[in-house]
Parts: C-alpha cells; structure tokens; sequence
C-alpha cells in the first residue's frame, strides 16, 4: 500500500467531507419537496376536492366547485364553494391563482388520486372574495377581453415599430454602402 502525502490525505478527507454533506442535502431536499409540482394534474380530479384553510389544516371548509381558465388555457381561479352548513347555503367563492396550492395524494395511480386544496386565505379574507354568480362572470368576461386586446395591440403596435426601425436602419446600412 502506497503512504498518501498530508496533502493527499487532506484532499480525500476534504472530498469525503463533501460528498456526505451533499447527500444529506438532498434528502432533506427530497423530504421537503413531498409536495414539490407534479408538472400534470387532472381537472376532473380537482373538480371536488376538499378545500382547507392554511390556518385551519384539519377542518374541510369547502370544495372546488369550478375552475377558471384564462385566454392562454391556464388556471386563472378556482371556484371555492363554502358557507353553508351540510351543503345548503353554500356560495360559490372566486380565489385567484396565488391564493392557493394543490396537495397530492397518491399520485403514482390515475385511480387514487386525491387532491386537496388549501388556501392562503383566512375565514373573513375568503368571505370578503368575490361571489360567482352571472354579475362576476360577465365583469370578469369584459375585463379579461379587454385585457387581451390591449395585450394584444400592444404587441402587434410593439412589432410595428420594430419593423419600422429595423427596415431604416437596413436603408441607411444600405446607402452608407452604396456612397463609399
């Protein structure tokens, strides 16, 4: 067997140190990320899943009863129906994307997955959302479409100026040449 240097000796101390240090990084990466996002999850799934508040973990005060998407096809919303006592009285509540995180249970098998959602929201926080009802959808309707246009203006008026300056700046690239 070959006697290592102290330098030598320290490097693989040093290299052994860091590979232990690394692992138990990620796993306690691995154990926090239990809820990390699964990158694909099922509206038909999420359609009545039980909603908790983050301040009350243990107490179901709802379920999702609608999800909104926007122009794009992404979750703009969820409708949160809660309020009532056995189902009767309930309102539905529009929480914006933001206000809440979707748990995963089970999701290695299609026909066990559960959800749950949980809110960012205290109890008077989710009372004082709006409530869904025909006045909300026609409102929001108008808002996003308008929304969009605008967006939509913006960038067609945003590409106009750019062809513009780019076809003067060819122009004067051109004529610069043409003189020398």
């Amino acid at each position: 067997m070959q006697n290592l240097s102290w330098k030598q000796t320290l490097g693989v101390a040093t290299l052994a140190a860091s590979s232990i240090m690394l692992s138990q990084v990620a796993m306690a990466q691995d154990n926090q990320n239990s809820q990390s996002p699964q990158g694909l999850y099922s509206a038909d799934e999420l359609m009545d899943a039980d909603v908790y508040l983050s301040s009350q973990p243990d107490d179901d005060i709802g379920d999702v009863e609608d999800i909104l998407l926007g122009e794009d096809m992404s979750v703009q919303a969820l409708v949160v129906e809660a309020g009532g006592v056995l189902d009767m009285g309930d309102k539905g509540f529009v929480v914006k994307k933001g206000d809440f995180t979707v748990e995963t249970n089970q999701n290695d098998n299609l026909d066990d997955l559960e959800y749950r959602v949980v809110l960012d929201l205290n109890k008077d926080e989710l009372k004082q959302r709006p409530e869904y009802d025909n006045d909300w959808w026609n409102h929001a309707k108008k808002q996003a479409g308008d929304a969009w246009k605008n967006t939509k203006q913006g960038a067609s008026s945003a590409w106009h100026d750019t062809k513009a300056a780019t076809s003067n700046l060819l122009d004067d690239a051109s004529d610069a040449i043409d003189n020398n």
